[in-house]
């Protein structure tokens, strides 16, 4: 009987962990002060910038957070998301509709500008998405958070792929933790970065199944009510501006009422619901509804781990000289 062997099994080994030491490459490439001696006011440009436009737009906080979401999930945090769609085949992922509501993206420029006057093509759009939602974090009340940098920008668009990657608003809580454990994320992260919903707002058309024809049972009815008032039709306008806020109490700042009001079935969106009524993410809700101290620990790992999906470092990317545009040949 001949001996059996092993060694296929020994090239799969192999295989797993040449697939694993790809995808954790780019991030152990990061690095605290990357910039520290290629341009050492970088940081600080970026800070007073974030600071300077939210004095005088505070939504544009906001914004930058979600920017730091919806690029990162979608492949790599690479600055895919900032590519406005041009010649040569570029499409915008900012065309789809998981982009529905996004603004302020032509403060993005304003920031890279200003970089740029510092320190030409030095550093990269990725990295102003990373550190502008550091800090409008920050401007929005949330925890301080230490970010690596030394991130690249794409060179290429993912506008054909972002459904793929980015749920829906309505989507079923599996689908969401499906979603963000594919990029790392485990349960307890997920559940702390949705409460970065604490300082968004929903369009009416987002939420009006819940509300017409039938109000959905699980909604608070006196919330409900209140709901009806901002969206008085089933069928809202997509480009007006009817939305409502999920918390009320404090809008602009990053803490634990998303908690406690989804706990009291009074959340815009189906994954709010189930975020507090699934056996998986109910204990972590409970936990963060009375321990905003606790919330602030879990969304600032939870930012770090989001931030740190796959980056292109070294010499894959490029960095862009316009955030719009990649750069010329």
């Amino acid at each position: 009987m001949a001996p059996i062997t092993t060694k296929p099994r020994s090239n799969i080994c192999f295989l797993l962990l040449l697939l694993l030491l790809h995808f954790n490459l780019g991030k152990s490439q990061l690095q605290l002060n990357y910039y520290s001696k290629s341009c050492p006011k970088a940081e600080e440009i970026i800070k007073q910038q974030v600071t300077d436009l939210y004095n005088e737009h505070g939504n544009t906080a906001v914004s930058w957070v979600r920017n730091l979401f919806h690029d990162c999930m979608v492949k790599s945090c690479d600055a895919s998301l900032l590519l406005a769609t041009a010649r040569g085949g570029v499409v915008s992922e900012q065309t789809s509709e998981r982009s529905f509501g996004m603004r302020n993206f032509k403060y993005v420029n304003t920031i890279k500008a200003a970089v740029e006057k510092e320190c030409p093509l030095t550093v990269s759009c990725a990295d102003i998405v990373a550190l502008s939602a550091r800090d409008g974090i920050i401007m929005l009340g949330g925890p301080s958070i230490e970010m690596k940098t030394g991130r690249r920008d794409s060179k290429e668009s993912y506008a054909t792929v972002v459904e793929d990657f980015i749920p829906n608003h309505n989507d079923s809580i599996s689908l969401v933790l499906s979603r963000f454990q594919a990029i790392g994320i485990d349960v307890e992260a997920t559940v702390a970065l949705l409460g970065a919903h604490s300082v968004g707002r929903t369009h009416c058309m987002n939420m009006v199944h819940r509300l017409y024809p039938t109000v959905d049972k699980t909604l608070d009815p006196a919330y409900a009510e209140y709901l009806k008032k901002r969206c008085p039709t089933p069928n809202p306008d997509p480009k007006a501006v009817q939305y409502a806020r999920n918390d009320l109490k404090t809008p602009m700042i990053i803490d634990n009422n998303y908690y406690k009001n989804i706990l009291q079935h009074k959340g815009l969106l189906t994954v709010d619901e189930e975020l507090a009524s699934d056996p998986r993410t109910s204990p972590y809700v409970q936990k963060m509804a009375q321990d905003n101290g606790y919330f602030y620990q879990q969304f600032s790992r939870a930012i770090l781990l989001l931030s740190e999906n796959n980056p292109l470092t070294r010499d894959q990317g490029e960095i862009r000289k316009d955030c719009r545009y990649v750069n010329a040949n």
